[in-house]
C-alpha cells in the first residue's frame, strides 16, 4: 500500500492523443486487478506437476507472505518461484504459459489501466513475475511490445527454482531494468500500484497510481484485441489460496466418486443410467423430443445425431438422454476411455473415403452419433463442422450439448486424454444439458440439391443459435497448434511383428 501519494490516480489521466506515447506498466495490481500472483503460480504448479506440487506451494505460501510483508517483496516472491518451479522442465512451463494462463490473466484486466495502456502507441510491461509466465499472454493477446520480468535460473532444460541476476524485479531493480531498456529516453507514462513501483515511475514523464478497489470489475472479454477461444488446463476457477485448499482436500474424495460414477455409467443398463447419475450427483437435463429408434425390420437407415462437442463424454450423455445405447464415431480416443465406454466407439481414420464407408455401414446397423467439429471447445464458440456426414444420409438430427463444471475441466489438449472422464466426474456436481432439435426437413438436405457444406453450415448455425454461441471457421488443427504446438494428429505406434517378443 502506498502511504504517501506523490502521483495522481489513473482515473485522472487523459487517454486522448497518446498514439505516439510510450507507457510502462506494472502487472499485478496495476494492469491486473488482483494484487497477488499466487493463483498464477498455483496454476503452473498444478498443471505441470499435479496436486502434490500445489500442496507444496500452498504450504510454502505462509512463509512467502511473512517475507513479503515483513522482510521484502523480493524474498516473498523468490519463495513462490522456488516452490513452483524447482525441477520443472522449462518446456512445460512455457506450455502452461501459452495454453493455460492467458484465459485467467485476460479475465482480470483493470478497466482504467487498460484504457490508458491501449491509448498509447508503444507498450511495455515491467513486472516482478517471471517473464516466462507472462510474456506469451502480454505479447500475443494484448499486443505488448516489450516485457521486462524476472528471469528464472535453468540447468539442462529444467528450472532450478532460483532467479538470475539482478534478482526479482522490484523497487530499484525495476528502475535499473527500465533504464537499461530505454537508456536516457524517458517513457511518457508510468503505471504502478505500490511504493516499490515509485522508483521506476519517477523515471517517466508522467506517473499514475492504480489504487486497490475490490469493487472494480474486469474488462469485458469482448473488448480484448483477441478473444480467448482456445485454452487448456484442468482447473475451472482461479486457484486462490482457499480454492487451492479445497482442490487438495476434495481430490481424495473426488477421484473415488468419479470411479463410482464411471462404473455406474459403464455397467448399468442405459435405461437406468439417467437415474443412477442423479443419485450420484450428476445432473442431466433433457430438452426437446428425440426420434424413436429405427426398427431394423423396416430396412431404414439409422438416424445420425449431429452433436456439438464439449467433452469426450458427449455420446455417453446423448445415450443417457435417449435411454438406450447407440454407436458413436470419434476422431481420437484413449485406450482407457475405449475400455470403460458403455457404448461402441469407432475411430475415424481421417481418410474421407474410408470414413464414409464406415459411417454408412454403422448407419445400416442403427442410430449413430457424430461430433463434426472434430475436437472440443470450452468457450461459447462452435468450430467449423466437417461436411462429410451430410453426404451420407438425410436422416439428420442436430443435438445441442452443453455442460457445467465447477472445479475441473473434462478435456485436455496437452495432457493424457485417458483422464478426461475422471476429471469431469470428479466435479462435485457435474451437469449436462442435451437439447434435441427438429430433424432436418428433406428440402434442407443433400437429396434436395443442397451441397454438403451448406447442410453442415446450416446445422452449425442452428445449434449455435440454440446455445447462444458464435460460429467460427476454426478447426481441430487451429486448436492444437495454439495449445500444444502440433496439429492434433495421434501417430499410431508401430505394432511388433508376430514373431517378435518385447524385450528380446
Amino acid at each position: 500500500m502506498v502511504t504517501s501519494n506523490p502521483f495522481p490516480t489513473v482515473e485522472k489521466c487523459p487517454s486522448v492523443g497518446r498514439e505516439k506515447h510510450t507507457v510502462v506498466a506494472d502487472m499485478d495490481g496495476t494492469l491486473l486487478i488482483g494484487r497477488s500472483s499466487f493463483p498464477y503460480f498455483a496454476l503452473v504448479a498444478f498443471e505441470v506437476s499435479g496436486v502434490l506440487r500445489l500442496l507444496f506451494l500452498l504450504l510454502a505460501s505462509p512463509l512467502a507472505g511473512l517475507l513479503y510483508y515483513f522482510v521484502s517483496e523480493s524474498a516473498g516472491i523468490q519463495v513462490l518461484i522456488f516452490a513452483t518451479f524447482v525441477g520443472m522442465k522449462v518446456s512445460d512451463i512455457e506450455s502452461v504459459a501459452r495454453a493455460v494462463l492467458p484465459k485467467f490473466y485476460s479475465s482480470d484486466l483493470h478497466p482504467e489501466s487498460w484504457r490508458l495502456f491501449t491509448s498509447c502507441g508503444k507498450r511495455c510491461v515491467l513486472t516482478a513475475n517471471p517473464r516466462i509466465m507472462v510474456e506469451t499472454f502480454l505479447k500475443d493477446l494484448l499486443g505488448v511490445d516489450m516485457v521486462l520480468g524476472t528471469e528464472i535460473g535453468t540447468y539442462k532444460g529444467r528450472a532450478t527454482g532460483f532467479v538470475c541476476k539482478p534478482g526479482v524485479l522490484v523497487g530499484k531493480n525495476k528502475a535499473d531494468a527500465l533504464k537499461k531498456a530505454f537508456g536516457e529516453t524517458k517513457p511518457d507514462v508510468g503505471l504502478g500500484d505500490r511504493h516499490t513501483d515509485i522508483p521506476f515511475m519517477a523515471m517517466c514523464k508522467e506517473g499514475y497510481l492504480v489504487p486497490p478497489n475490490p469493487e472494480t470489475k474486469a474488462v469485458a472479454i469482448e473488448k480484448l484485441p483477441k478473444p480467448v477461444i482456445f485454452h487448456d488446463g484442468r482447473l475451472v476457477q482461479k486457484p486462490t489460496p482457499l480454492m487451492a485448499l479445497l482442490i487438495i482436500l476434495w481430490t481424495p474424495i473426488g477421484f473415488p466418486l468419479a470411479c463410482l460414477r464411471i462404473a455406474a455409467g459403464s455397467l448399468l443398463p442405459m435405461s437406468i443410467v439417467y437415474y443412477a447419475f442423479w443419485a450420484l450427483g450428476v445432473r442431466v437435463t433433457v430438452k426437446g423430443t428425440p426420434p424413436p429408434p429405427v426398427k431394423k425390420s423396416t430396412g431404414q437407415s439409422g438416424v445420425l445425431f449431429i452433436c456439438s462437442h464439449r467433452t469426450l463424454l458427449d455420446p455417453i450423455f446423448l445415450c443417457t438422454a435417449l435411454g438406450r445405447p447407440i454407436s458413436a464415431v470419434t476422431y481420437s480416443i484413449s485406450r482407457l476411455s475405449e475400455i470403460i465406454s458403455p457404448i461402441k466407439l469407432v475411430k475415424l481414420s481421417r481418410d474421407r473415403a474410408t470414413d464414409a464407408a464406415m459411417i454408412k455401414k454403422l448407419l445400416q446397423e442403427g442410430d449413430l452419433a457424430i461430433c463434426p467439429e472434430g475436437t472440443t471447445c470450452r468457450e461459447p464458440f462452435l468450430l467449423r463442422f466437417s461436411s462429410l456426414f451430410a453426404e451420407l444420409t438425410d436422416q439428420l438430427v442436430p443435438v445441442a450439448m452443453v455442460n457445467r463444471m465447477s472445479m475441473f475441466h473434462g478435456t485436455t489438449a496437452r495432457g493424457w486424454k485417458g483422464m478426461d472422464p475422471f476429471y469431469f466426474f470428479m466435479n462435485p456436481t457435474p451437469a449436462y444439458e442435451v437439447t434435441f432439435l427438429n430433424k432436418l426437413p428433406p428440402e434442407l438436405t443433400c437429396s434436395s440439391g443442397k451441397s454438403s457444406h451448406e447442410v453442415a453450415n446450416y446445422i452449425q448455425r442452428v445449434i449455435a443459435a440454440t446455445l447462444s454461441y458464435e460460429c467460427t471457421n476454426f478447426t481441430r488443427k487451429d486448436k492444437y497448434r495454439a495449445l500444444a504446438g502440433n496439429d492434433g494428429t495421434v501417430v499410431e505406434k508401430p505394432k511388433l511383428p508376430a514373431n517378435k517378443v518385447m524385450g528380446c
